[in-house]
Parts: C-alpha cells; structure tokens; sequence
C-alpha cells in the first residue's frame, strides 16, 4: 500500500501514453508535462503499471495527448496487469470505430471530454466535429464501457449556460441504455484551472453545484477527493473543483506518470517530479515510492 506523508492513500494511477492530440483544446494542461521527450514504448509503460499494481495500486487510467492516436493502445491496454479498473480518457473522435477493440483487449470505461452539444461551441474549444464525439459516447454506452464519464470543463462566457443541455443528454444515454446494473453515463462538471490566458474564462462552479444540489433525489459521497455524485432525475452529475480546494487536495489519491516517464506526483507542480524512465524491477519500486514521499497537497486550508 502506498501512502504519503499526509496519510494520504494512494489508489489511483494516470499513465500518459502520448502528447500527441488531434485537437487543440484552449483549456488543454497537458497532464502537466512540459516539453516534448519521446514517449515510452509499450513495454516501458506496461513496467511501470506492473511496479505501481505490486505496490498496491487499484486502478489506472490511460491518458494523453489523445491516447486512442496510438496504433498500439489497444496491445498497451491488454498488456496491463489486473487491475480492478482499466479506463482510458479520450477526447472521443476515434471511439466510435475503436470501442469494440478496445473492450476487447480488457478495457473497463472510458472518459469523453465533451464540452458543449452545440456544434459552434464545440468547434471554438476544441477545434473538432462534436457529431464524431456523440458517435463515440453512444457506441461506448451500447457496448459496455461504462460508467461513461462525460468531462465538461465550464467555461464563462463559452458554455457555462449549457449545463441543462448536457444533463438532458446524460438523462437521455441513461433512459436509452438502461440504469439496470448501475448508472450508464456521468456528467462531470470540471472548473477550468487558472492557467495563463484562461483568466477571463475562469467560473466557480460553486454555485453550479449548490443549484443542482438543491434538485438532487439522491446524494452520494465518493472517496476520490470527498467528491459528491448528485442524481438529478435520470441524470448523475459529479463536481471536480481542484482551484484553492484543500478538501480536494487532502482527499487526492491519484498519482501520475508522463509520457516520457517520469512520476508526477501533482499535477500543478514542477519540482517534485521523480524521472522513473529505463528503471526496473527494485529501482523503479524505489524510484516510486521517492515520489509518493515527496506527495504534498497544493492547496492546504488556510493557503
């Protein structure tokens, strides 16, 4: 088991497989890594998830970049050991034609940023066609891959008015593929992080959550950053609030690594990092455990 010198456990891993992205998303924070290394074969990625699930880690998710560009994800995805949870975050352009094979190689979920229905909208935040991305979605909620996780990273003036809309949508994929066996598709309503030239986009999304609260049938209390999952009808809709949150930080239990391999253990942070690349076996465990140690939360309360 890993835990950091807060106590904190630390169940959850993101691997970046790729920087690479068919999109160019204005919010885009790149999983945190700067600078554009080579990143890691699929037997380099696979040694990492082996030495983090030996130490106890539970679920790992697959990231970019996009990570569905990579012609071997769907070999990184059946190399994986067995962790309770295999997902991949996608931007949802390739889903649609690579669901079924990436079910197939032992993928669990997926998570699909999707920021606005509208296709004008889309296209200004991402530069991308918003049809290919609900083609994906669907296809994901009609073949298993679920719980879909819908990302919605709100931003002022763009799509902060568009929260019924994607509730309604979510409503829809839940009543079309059935709530039997647990709910098929989650909205996650994300605050945009305060990045250089996302100053005017910024929302707190505070009020967001305390309007939906008021409307919840049902509230559920999760462990990942003591994060609420409110059911609105036949909608789920999840609040991931990581600006001056200490709650959020003192509840994180994820850690990252790069696609050039190198351990992250926070994601807003540079200085912490624990380069893991070309390491096996007791090195790469050591190597691992250096950066659960020098795990501290960004915000503490107070700060």
């Amino acid at each position: 088991m890993l835990v950091d010198r807060f106590g904190r456990r630390i169940t959850n891993l993101r691997i970046a497989v790729t920087m690479r992205c068919n999109l160019r998303c204005i919010y885009c924070h790149r999983e945190g890594q700067s600078g554009e290394e080579e990143e890691m074969s699929p037997e380099e990625i696979v040694e990492i998830a082996k030495a983090f699930y030996d130490l106890g880690i539970k679920k790992v998710k697959i990231t970019g970049g996009e990570p569905l560009l990579r012609k071997d994800i769907c070999d990184i995805v059946s190399e994986m050991p067995p962790f309770q949870e295999v997902s991949v975050t996608t931007n949802g352009v390739f889903l649609s034609d690579m669901a079924e094979e990436l079910k197939e190689s032992g993928l669990s979920r997926v998570n699909v940023s999707l920021d606005s229905l509208r296709e004008d909208v889309y296209k200004y935040i991402t530069g991308g066609d918003v049809k290919k991305v609900v083609e994906g979605i669907e296809r994901a909620c009609e073949i298993g891959l679920t719980p879909v996780k819908i990302n919605m990273v709100v931003m002022k003036g763009l799509n902060d008015d568009q929260i019924g809309e994607m509730m309604d949508f979510v409503s829809y994929l839940n009543e079309k593929y059935g709530m039997t066996g647990g709910i098929k598709a989650i909205l996650q309503i994300i605050e945009v992080l305060k990045l250089p030239g996302l100053e005017k986009y910024y929302c707190d999304i505070s009020g967001i959550e305390k309007e939906i609260a008021s409307k919840a049938e049902a509230v559920m209390l999760r462990g990942m950053h003591f994060r609420r999952q409110y059911l609105v009808g036949s909608a789920a809709v999840e609040f991931v609030k990581p600006v001056d949150n200490s709650e959020f930080c003192m509840h994180c239990n994820r850690i990252r690594v790069t696609s050039d391999g190198k351990i992250k253990p926070c994601l807003l942070r540079e200085d912490n990092v624990v380069n893991a690349r070309g390491l096996k076996g007791d090195e790469l465990k050591k190597a691992i455990i250096k950066a659960v140690n020098l795990r501290e939360p960004y915000y503490t309360p107070g700060n």
